[in-house]
């Protein structure tokens, strides 16, 4: 049950990721076109948005690593 349970959560991390920058990338190419003035300050906000998406998921695998490899072990009922 660890194994998928580490797996949904590191599917779902990335599954979230991609939604969020499939979302974020249709809006900055909307916005750009509408008002073309703007695109290189909705560009720099657009970046900063991607870490920020990516830096979830990645505290997804590091929780779901951390599951894996320090609670999973103790588990097994041989310390």
């Amino acid at each position: 049950m660890i194994y998928i349970a580490v797996a949904i959560i590191i599917g779902m991390g990335a599954l979230g990721t991609a939604i969020g920058f499939g979302i974020m990338g249709g809006k900055f190419l909307e916005s750009s076109a509408r008002q073309p003035e703007l695109a290189p300050q909705l560009q720099v906000k657009m970046f900063i948005l991607a870490g920020l998406i990516d830096a979830i998921s990645m505290i997804g695998v590091g929780i779901a690593l951390y599951i894996l490899f320090v609670v999973a072990p103790g588990l097994g009922g041989v310390y």
